[in-house]
């Protein structure tokens, strides 16, 4: 059965271009990082208004970075350059005086637009006034935001049950914002509140939550420079947050070790040049690990159990020198069962299964044998596997082990991507709240909120294409181009009575929509936020758990953008009307009014408006960096895990696919078209090879082919990818996303996060048949 699919719409139309392949980086940043960030500012034509932004990015008064939410210093800060290049990209973004006006919607029909690819798309420009598509319409036309609010009003009215909507977060959107919106959800009546987390880190929540007491990171960022041994696992600094670069160096020249464990060998593992200082732009910079591991995809597990029975045998020849047993017995349960499992293991089996040379995985032991200042740090590389919560309850184990979490220099370090996206969390945006959360909700507000749980993004888009969901609101981001099963996912979409995006520029979520469609454009993060003639701020999370101000000084491209406070509030006046118990008109006027109720339901956030008024924000209160931990199954401990190495066997002719971004790309928002560290240039349907695997299978650099997916007994096709021979172990492959987006089942999930399973995808590889020459 096929399920290639045929609306151009739903996915980035196929324009090959001129491939170029260089040598890839061992390094990353260094002078051209700063060329590179700067060349944005002259494309956009910004080059005054982008730099006194810049001036303004990350400090202490000034506004949060759209971009990662990796934390800035607690102490100094440089005045000049707190930011990375993907941050100014990002920037630059954002500050684009280009804009998008009703006159250029009806020049273009969303036909026409959807030829475009994501990066032509996201070039048009910032939108400036909210627009319409009527069912059976062609063409986006204006509608007033009165007119708007009243459209999503009706439709929501008119549901038979509130949980036929569903309202979707992006990781931008603020602390206030996410509150009023997860306020005026539950008071409409569903907790179906999918969001970006679902995508990224949900499996890190889960995991940690379940083994430590609370799911997120235990250190803070002067814990890098003072430490014995970092380890990164399935993350790659130098593209998704590059200024951890500068913690991992400052850690390297006090003495910490590295080892970096990934697929790929990745610039950003290997070196760092600091342009800030003169080594990073004249000399050679800084070598960042000391030890790199090449594992297989999903050869992780295997990998770290090998490493743990190493320091097992160990342990056995000079008991409580390498594991703490003081910790263990006064903080943990679950010991001996773990142990006992952990001795069922042969070494060979687990170095085998891992595909790293067991010389090297002693080397890695050997730099854990006698160190207790221990890091792990991870990224999607592993949230994305489909036994990811296991593989991060091991990582976990290993610190227990180590006696590692609790103590300064130690403990867990999830890398969290979208610059909020914790912060929502942690303001209600979920759809399993807990009984406490929503009796918090009840006491102050005194509406009763739903307790049924609620729809995730995976079961959200199941619910869409079932037509159980009617009304879909997007409160930022890019759904489309973010999900996974693209065909599926964009038939779902087609089936909503109406789609909502909360946006700051076009996006192909924008072009697959519902049979009515708003796009209601919303102030971005430097943006200057005048509410009753006073300039406002609001506060971000980022992930280490700062709660901090961000305060835009850029004037808006369009006096018709709302903040997104605003909106929440005008759409709920309009839907609830009479029947609300909340003052909604004095949270549209007063962000400080929000910051009370935030600090009334939430714990941590007592007495936020003077907190957050603080240069550089506070911390919100974290057991485990305290050495209090809370696990489900084990009252006031850390629990250690049971888990398994997966079994992973592919046939001759499958390989297994993961999805990664270029070094030009942050989430789905594409920069430019240069994989600057991997030496692409100028393409992004290529599939990165061994090899050893391209000569066995027939092909030769440069060679077109399609790839090919048969999960669920379902043919899913991503056609004309450019094969490019690289260093990454056999039977392994690596795609960009959302290109191949198409090929991951809506099935294909975490288990126990339900998260989509993007980083370990079986799929087939065969030379390109152009459509029409094969019977397709």
């Amino acid at each position: 059965m096929g399920n290639e699919h045929q609306l151009p719409s739903a996915e980035n139309p196929i324009k090959l271009l001129k491939l170029e392949v260089r040598p890839a980086k061992q390094w990353a940043a260094g002078i051209p990082a700063v060329l590179a960030a700067l060349s944005d500012f002259r494309e956009e034509h910004i080059a005054i208004r982008g730099m006194m932004a810049l001036l303004k990015m990350n400090q202490k008064g000034g506004f949060d970075c759209p971009s990662c939410a990796w934390p800035d210093p607690d102490d100094e800060r440089s005045p000049i350059a707190e930011y990375c290049e993907n941050g100014v990209k990002a920037l630059a973004e954002e500050a684009t005086q280009k804009r998008l006006t009703a006159a250029f919607f009806a020049e273009n029909a969303v036909a026409d637009l959807s030829e475009l690819t994501d990066y032509e798309i996201g070039k048009k420009g910032r939108l400036t006034e909210p627009m319409y598509m009527p069912e059976g319409g062609t063409h986006y036309q204006p509608i007033s935001w009165n007119d708007a609010f009243k459209k999503i009003a009706t439709h929501l009215n008119a549901l038979q049950s509130p949980n036929e909507a569903a309202f979707y977060t992006s990781g931008r959107t603020s602390n206030e914002a996410s509150f009023v919106y997860q306020l005026f959800v539950r008071e409409f009546g569903t907790n179906n509140m999918p969001d970006c987390s679902n995508m990224c880190h949900e499996t890190s929540g889960l995991a940690l939550g379940e083994s430590i007491g609370l799911g997120k990171g235990s250190v803070k960022l002067e814990d890098f420079y003072d430490t014995d041994v970092i380890i990164i696992i399935g993350h790659n600094p130098g593209t998704n947050a590059p200024r951890m670069m500068s913690a991992l160096e400052k850690g390297k020249r006090n003495g910490a070790q590295i080892i970096a464990i990934n697929p790929l060998p990745e610039a950003g593992l290997m070196g760092f040049r600091n342009p800030q200082h003169m080594n990073g732009v004249i000399g050679h910079g800084v070598r960042l690990a000391d030890l790199f591991l090449q594992v297989r995809i999903n050869g992780d597990m295997a990998l770290l159990k090998a490493i743990e029975l190493l320091l097992y045998e160990a342990e056995q020849k000079a008991s409580g020198w390498v594991f703490d047993q003081s910790f263990i017995a006064k903080n943990t349960v679950g010991y001996d069962e773990f142990i006992r499992q952990l001795k069922t293991y042969r070494l060979e089996d687990l170095v085998a299964a891992s595909g790293v040379h067991v010389n090297e995985i002693r080397e890695a032991a050997d730099m854990l044998v006698d160190k207790k200042r221990i890091i792990v740090c991870w990224g999607m590389g592993l949230t994305q596997q489909k036994n990811g919560v296991e593989m991060l309850k091991e990582i976990v184990n290993l610190l227990l082990l180590k006696g590692s979490i609790g103590i300064p220099g130690g403990g867990v370090c999830p890398v969290r991507g979208h610059s909020n996206v914790q912060g929502n969390r942690t303001m209600l945006i979920v759809e399993k709240p807990t009984d406490d959360q929503l009796d918090r909700l009840q006491s102050v507000f005194g509406f009763a909120p739903p307790r049924e749980h609620g729809y995730d993004v995976v079961n959200a888009i199941r619910a869409m294409h079932e037509e159980k969901v009617k009304v879909f609101f997007g409160m930022g981001g890019n759904f489309l181009s973010a999900t996974p099963d693209t065909t599926f996912t964009a038939a779902a979409m087609r089936k909503l009575k109406l789609s909502v995006y909360v946006s700051t520029k076009l996006n192909r979520g924008h072009l697959v929509h519902g049979k009515e469609a708003l796009i209601l454009p919303t102030l971005s993060r430097s943006d200057i936020d005048m509410v009753n003639g006073e300039a406002q701020f609001v506060s971000t999370e980022n992930s280490m758990g700062v709660v901090q101000s961000s305060k835009g000084i850029l004037k808006p491209v369009s006096d018709k953008l709302l903040n997104e406070t605003h909106i929440v509030c005008g759409m709920a006046k309009a839907t609830l009307g009479q029947r609300s118990v909340v003052d909604w008109e004095l949270f549209e006027n007063d962000y400080d009014a929000v910051r009370d109720a935030i600090a009334a339901c939430i714990p941590g956030f007592e007495d936020y408006n003077e907190k957050v008024r603080q240069p550089g924000g506070f911390y919100l209160p974290n057991g485990p960096r305290e050495g209090k931990f809370k696990s489900t199954s084990s009252g006031n401990h850390a629990a250690f895990s049971l888990t398994a190495v997966p079994l992973n066997q592919l046939a001759d002719d499958e390989y297994a696919m993961a999805t990664t971004r270029t070094h030009d790309q942050f989430n789905t928002t594409i920069y430019g078209l240069e994989d600057r560290y991997r030496g692409i240039k100028n393409e992004r349907r290529v599939v990165f090879m061994n090899p050893a695997d391209m000569k066995k299978a027939g092909f030769a650099e440069g060679d077109k082919v399609d790839l090919f997916n048969y999960d669920d007994g379902i043919e899913r096709v991503a056609r004309l990818f450019v094969v490019v021979s690289y260093s990454i172990p056999e039977k392994d492959t690596v795609t960009y996303f959302p290109e191949t987006n198409v090929l991951i089942s809506i099935n294909n999930v975490v288990e126990g996060s339900n998260m989509p399973a993007a980083k370990r995808v079986v799929i087939k590889i065969r030379k390109h048949v152009p459509q029409g020459l094969n019977g397709a």
